[in-house]
């Protein structure tokens, strides 16, 4: 899926730094997020790229975690990995990438 096919979603596809279990990982992650007015909260997900080192220390189990990117840092948790051995990461509120915050350039 590409970020084109769903322009309404915010995102951020790169670098990061996962805290899990004490250590720190740099780690390549594809994450997105939206806003949903029913609840009022901000949801983000994604995918951690496939790293042995996650895999030892989140063992294929739920794990939270903290997230850091460029654009900011979050809580989150890891769930079960696919069969590609990428986790999948999700978190609530605010995110660990910028997202657009005013309706200046946002269709109206």
């Amino acid at each position: 899926m590409s970020h084109d096919e769903h322009p309404e979603d915010d995102g951020y596809s790169g670098q990061a730094t996962l805290v899990i279990a004490d250590h720190e990982l740099t780690v390549r992650v594809e994450l997105r997020g939206h806003f949903q007015p029913i609840d009022g909260y901000y949801r983000w997900y994604g995918r951690i790229q496939a790293d042995q080192k996650v895999s030892e220390l989140a063992g294929g189990k739920k794990t939270k975690v903290v997230l850091r990117t460029p654009g900011g840092e979050a809580p989150g948790e890891l769930s079960d990995p696919d069969p590609w051995d990428r986790y999948r990461i999700m978190g609530t509120s605010r995110p660990p990438f910028v997202v657009q915050t005013t309706l200046d350039h946002a269709d109206v």
